[in-house]
């Protein structure tokens, strides 16, 4: 059998091809869990998104025009995305703002030494669908965990086509408070938690910032992900496949859901209700999430939920509520961005907790409602 004829590649493009090949692997191997720390991979963040589909072929010219986003992202530097868990700040103390300037948040205040700069880039980058009701899920590849996390959604009416990201463009709509990594889900080489996030009236292109504060040192992430509120997402599959020490992003909870709905108090006419569910266990611990509804005929301006725990459970960390505990009665009382509520409109809060043996959802949930 003759062997077909294969033109020779010219010297300088062969020199070049082996020395892309070397790069990358070096850069790999540089990039392991050893210096791993985390990202959002659910809605992914720009960093990570761009690695999860061109990593295994980012020199492709394609991209140019499949991804122009990614493309003028890997160009800049590809260690951003080779390095998509490291986009963090080290030394805020807290002070966010201060630190970083608007117009550079998704880079962290072009954090590394400019490192992750080119994801500041505005322009349309890949989309994938939520709905307003939604959930973060976070990465932490070194079990550092976190003292909080903070998700953020662009305002209503941000165009984030044509408009840098600034502060004054945000909302806070979804955090966690201190939460050790043994409270996490285990997760290929790591653990994983989501935050819910709650932002009505949001609809197309928007942005989610996520900060993660991690725990074991004044370490603090700076994380845009970019999402359609209703919208269809992206229609281009991922080139390549991560390695398995990359977290999957649609990895099954660990905890089975309850097989009935839990019982939702029976509140007098014209006020509201609440619904209570456990979302996630682990040993010695739980999250769960409250849905609280005007099912009045007019609007109302807050709302406070309680029930009582009969097994010993107790409230560790909560979001979008200020829960106080006396005894077994736990009380929850809204935020002062989601205690508005039109008739018919709900929002929802959460809650880690601790629980012994069993861990019923209580019996009466009682919600009521200030007008």
């Amino acid at each position: 059998m003759s062997t077909p004829y294969r033109r020779p590649l010219p010297l300088a493009a062969a020199i070049l091809g082996v020395c892309a090949v070397v790069a990358a692997l070096l850069t790999t191997a540089f990039s392991g869990p050893a210096s791993a720390h985390g990202s959002v991979v659910d809605p992914a963040s720009r960093a990570y998104s761009c690695w999860q589909r061109w990593g295994g072929d980012f020199q492709n010219p394609a991209m140019a025009t499949q991804d122009p986003m990614c493309w003028q992202a890997w160009q800049a530097d590809p260690n951003a995305m080779w390095n998509w868990n490291g986009l963090f700040r080290e030394g805020v103390a807290g002070n966010h703002q201060g630190a970083i300037p608007d117009g550079q948040l998704c880079s962290g205040g072009r954090t590394q030494s400019g490192r992750y700069n080119a994801l500041d880039t505005v322009g349309a980058w890949k989309t994938v669908p939520v709905t307003n009701n939604f959930r973060v899920k976070f990465f932490d590849q070194a079990s550092h965990g976190a003292d909080y996390i903070r998700v953020y959604v662009t305002k209503q009416g941000f165009n984030a086509l044509t408009s840098p990201l600034r502060w004054s463009d945000l909302e806070l709509v979804g955090q966690i408070g201190n939460t050790p990594a043994s409270q996490w889900t285990r997760e290929v080489d790591g653990v994983s938690i989501q935050i819910p996030a709650n932002a009505p009236g949001r609809t197309g292109r928007h942005i989610v910032y996520t900060i993660w504060q991690a725990s074991h040192l004044d370490q603090s992430y700076y994380l845009c992900s970019d999402v359609d509120f209703g919208g269809s997402g992206p229609t281009t599959p991922p080139t390549s496949t991560p390695p398995t020490s990359t977290p999957p992003t649609s990895t099954p909870p660990t905890s089975t859901p309850p097989t009935s709905p839990p019982p939702t108090t029976p509140n007098p006419a014209g006020g509201c209700t609440a619904t209570y569910a456990i979302t996630g266990s682990w040993g010695g611990g739980f999250q769960a999430d409250v849905k609280v509804t005007n099912n009045s005929g007019s609007p109302i301006r807050g709302w406070s939920v309680s029930w009582n725990y009969q097994n010993g459970q107790q409230v560790s960390s909560a979001w979008n509520a200020t829960v106080t505990t006396s005894g077994t009665l736990v009380t929850a009382r809204n935020a002062a961005y989601n205690g508005s509520l039109a008739p018919g409109a709900s929002t929802s809060f959460g809650f880690t907790g601790s629980a012994g043996a069993t861990n019923p959802v209580p019996s009466i949930v009682s919600c009521t409602t200030t007008t």
